[in-house]
């Protein structure tokens, strides 16, 4: 008889600095539809309850559920733990009428955890090992970039003007990036 064994993060018992959480679990769906399909992306729109970014590196949503502007055809679904299914019936529904070999969504909610970063001095640590601008000039609520921090590729995405960030990490640099913000806290 098989043992099934209970999620576990890759962070579980890693220690992150103050100011840090990690948000586990989170759904992660990849979707990708033409955005000159306008009837689409109004299915889309109403289902979801906003419509998709479509300006670049970019944020919206409603409801618990955002999408991340990750190219020009492609965005990253995120909502509550264990709401893939819905999430992904919801999109099923609004392809009514689209070839699917146009349209596609993935679940990677295991492709991913969450670094929650926040504070004074989120913005501080991130730039110490993050190449992209994240002044509030250029880098604001709602603005989200695939980049690296400390060399590994992240999704660094402001949820707020405090500032709050959320870091999208693959599980394999999670600790890394997690011994890294420590590392990086402490000299600052």
């Amino acid at each position: 008889m098989s043992t099934i064994e209970r999620a576990r993060s890759p962070l579980d018992g890693v220690v992150l600095p103050d100011g840090c959480h990690e948000v586990p679990f989170l759904t992660q769906l990849d979707f990708r539809l033409d955005p000159r399909d306008e009837t689409t992306l109004a299915a889309v729109a109403v289902g979801l309850g906003f419509a998709l970014p479509l300006v670049p590196n970019t944020v919206a949503g409603s409801g618990g559920v955002s999408a991340l502007w990750l190219g020009p055809d492609e965005w990253l679904l995120v909502g509550p733990p264990g709401t893939e299914a819905d999430l992904e019936t919801t999109l099923r529904r609004a392809f009514g009428h689209v070839d699917t070999s146009a349209a596609s969504i993935v679940d990677v909610s295991a492709n991913r955890t969450t670094i929650e970063l926040a504070g004074p001095r989120a913005r501080e640590l991130l730039e110490a090992g993050c190449p992209i601008d994240l002044h509030p000039r250029a880098f604001g609520p709602g603005r989200c970039a695939q980049t690296v921090l400390a060399r590994a590729n992240v999704i660094v995405w402001q949820t707020t003007a405090e500032p709050r960030y959320r870091l999208l990490i693959r599980p394999s640099f999670a600790a890394y990036v997690a011994a890294w913000l420590l590392d990086a806290a402490a000299s600052r």
